[in-house]
C-alpha cells in the first residue's frame, strides 16, 4: 500500500470537488482528488444536471417538430422518435464534458485517484480501489455530494420504482409515469417523458408545486404544464405501491380520499440526502447532524482541524453552482485569499418549458420578514422577441424594498429564464437598485427587455403594458 503526501486532498469530483482542486492548483497547492466513480464530474455531469438537460433539449425539439412548428409556417411530414439515438447523444454530451474535466486535471497536474476514500485521521485518507493507498495532507476537503432520497414504502428497484438516475436512461417510453414529488427533478423528468409520449401524473404533498419558489410563479408554471398534458394531485401522497403484471399499482391518498392508479414506472423524486456514510467522519471526530449534514463555520471548517466540507454535504440548497462557488471559496480561504459566497444571490432554476428561474426572496418570504414591498411585473405577451419566437407563456416579477428600492428578489417564468436570471443575479451581487435595471439600456428586440419593463413597473412606469 503506497503512501503519498499532498497539500490538499479533495474527496469527491463533482462540481464542488473538481473546481476546488483546480483552484488549489492555481494557488500553488499539490492537490489530489479521490473519486469512486468511473468518470470525473460527480452526479451533475454523469447522472444529474448535464444528462437531464440534454434530454430536456432533445425532447423539446421533438415536441416542437411534432406540434410546434406549424405556427412558424413550417410543415413537416411524419416525425418519429429514435429513443436510442437520443440517449446516445445524451451519453456523448456527458462523455465530452467528463473528458474535459480530466483534461483540466492533467493541465493543472492534479492527481485523479480512482477509488473509495475513508478518513482514518484528520490528515490521512485511505483509498480502496485500483491501487490501495494511504494519502496524507494537512487539509482534506469533503465534497462527496448527495444521493436520491427514497421512501420506506417505495424502495428503489431500478426498473419499476426508480430514482432520477434510472429516469435518465429508460429503454422505452413508458405508457404512464407517476412522479412522486413536484420539485425541480420530478417536473423536469416528467416533462421529458411527457414530451416523448408518456402520460404523466405528479403527486405532491404540498398544496403547490416547486416548494420554495414564489407562489404566484408556481401556480403559473403548473398551469403551463397542465396545458402540456401533465396531471397533478396536490396535497396528496403515495401510500402503497405494488408490482403487478400490468405494471405498478399505486394507492394515492389526499384530502380524505384514496385513488388507485396503475402505471408502468414510479419516479420517486422527493429530494436528495447528503452522501456522508462510510467516510470515517464519526471515527475521526467530525460532527454531523440528524440528516447526515456536516456543520461548518464561515471558512468551511468542520469540527476537526484540517477537515473542511462543501456542497450538498453541508446546509443550503443542493445546487451544483452553489457547491462550485463554495469549493473555490474554501480553497482560497485556506490559501489566505479573501473569499466568500453570497448566499442571497444564488439562482435557482427549474428547466421545464417554460423555465422558472429565481434569485433572492419570494414575495411570501419578503413579507414574512417584515419588508414593505413594491412589486413590478411584466408578461412575455408584451415582449416583441417572445412574440417572434411564439413563446409568450410566463412573466417576470421584481420584488423591491419600498423604502430603499433594493432588489429583494427577481422571478422569471418564461423562455430561456435560466439565461435571463444571470442579469438579476449580477444586479443583486453588486447591490444594484431596481432603478439601475430600469435605466440600463437593453437591446431590442430581446427577451431581457421584459426584465427592464418589470423593473419600470415597480415604480408604475412600464411602457408596454
Amino acid at each position: 500500500m503506497s503512501n503519498e503526501s499532498y497539500d490538499l486532498i479533495v474527496i469527491g469530483a463533482g462540481p464542488g470537488g473538481y473546481l476546488a482542486a483546480i483552484r488549489a492548483a492555481q494557488l500553488g497547492m499539490h492537490a489530489a482528488c479521490v473519486e469512486k466513480g468511473t468518470a470525473l464530474g460527480g452526479t451533475c455531469l454523469n447522472v444529474g444536471c448535464i444528462p437531464s438537460k440534454a434530454l430536456l433539449d432533445s425532447s423539446e425539439r421533438y415536441h416542437q417538430a411534432k406540434a410546434g412548428l406549424g405556427a412558424h409556417g413550417i410543415v413537416v411530414g411524419s416525425v418519429e422518435l429514435d429513443l436510442a439515438a437520443m440517449m446516445a447523444r445524451k451519453d456523448k454530451v456527458v462523455e465530452a464534458l467528463t473528458r474535459g474535466v480530466a483534461s483540466l486535471f492533467r493541465k493543472h497536474k492534479i492527481d485523479w485517484i480512482r477509488g473509495t476514500a475513508r478518513l482514518t485521521a484528520a490528515d490521512t485518507v485511505q483509498v480502496d480501489g485500483e491501487a490501495a493507498r494511504v494519502m496524507r495532507a494537512p487539509r482534506v476537503l469533503v465534497a462527496t455530494g448527495s444521493a436520491p432520497s427514497s421512501l420506506p414504502h417505495l424502495p428503489f428497484d431500478g426498473t419499476h420504482i426508480i430514482s432520477s438516475t434510472e429516469a435518465l436512461c429508460l429503454p422505452k417510453v413508458p405508457a404512464r409515469m407517476l412522479v412522486v414529488g413536484g420539485g425541480a427533478i420530478g417536473l423536469e423528468m416528467g416533462s421529458v417523458w411527457r414530451r416523448l409520449g408518456a402520460e404523466v401524473l405528479v403527486v405532491e404533498l404540498m398544496d403547490h408545486i416547486v416548494p420554495g419558489m414564489d407562489g404566484q410563479m408556481s401556480v403559473a408554471l403548473q398551469r403551463a404544464l397542465k396545458k402540456q398534458g401533465i396531471s397533478f394531485r396536490l396535497r396528496a401522497s403515495v401510500k402503497h405501491a405494488e408490482k403487478t403484471a400490468a405494471g405498478v399499482r399505486v394507492i394515492v391518498e389526499g384530502e380524505g380520499t384514496e385513488n388507485e392508479e396503475t402505471c408502468d414506472v414510479v419516479l420517486v423524486a422527493v429530494g436528495r440526502r447528503p452522501y456522508t456514510e462510510g467516510l470515517g467522519l464519526r471515527e475521526v471526530g467530525v460532527t454531523t447532524d440528524a440528516h447526515g449534514r456536516i456543520p461548518v463555520d464561515e471558512r468551511y471548517a468542520t469540527s476537526v482541524r484540517g477537515i473542511f466540507a462543501i456542497g450538498d454535504v453541508i446546509s443550503g440548497p443542493m445546487l451544483a453552482h452553489k457547491a462550485g462557488e463554495e469549493g473555490i471559496a474554501a480553497v482560497e480561504l485556506m490559501a489566505g485569499v479573501p473569499a466568500g459566497v453570497n448566499y442571497a444571490g444564488i439562482p435557482n432554476i427549474v428547466y421545464t418549458w417554460p423555465e422558472l428561474a429565481s434569485v433572492g426572496l419570494t414575495e411570501e418570504e419578503a413579507r414574512r420578514r417584515g419588508h414593505e414591498l413594491r412589486v413590478g411585473s411584466f408578461s412575455f405577451l408584451g415582449n416583441g422577441r417572445a412574440r417572434c419566437m411564439n413563446e409568450t407563456d410566463g412573466s417576470i416579477k421584481v420584488i423591491a424594498a419600498a423604502d430603499t428600492d433594493a432588489i429583494l428578489g427577481i422571478h422569471i417564468l418564461g423562455p430561456h429564464a435560466s439565461e435571463l436570471i444571470a442579469e438579476a443575479a449580477l444586479a443583486m451581487q453588486f447591490e444594484a437598485r431596481v432603478e439601475d435595471i430600469a435605466r440600463a439600456v437593453h437591446a431590442h428586440p430581446t427577451l431581457a427587455e421584459a426584465l427592464k419593463e418589470a423593473a419600470l413597473d415597480v415604480a408604475g412606469r412600464s411602457l408596454h403594458r
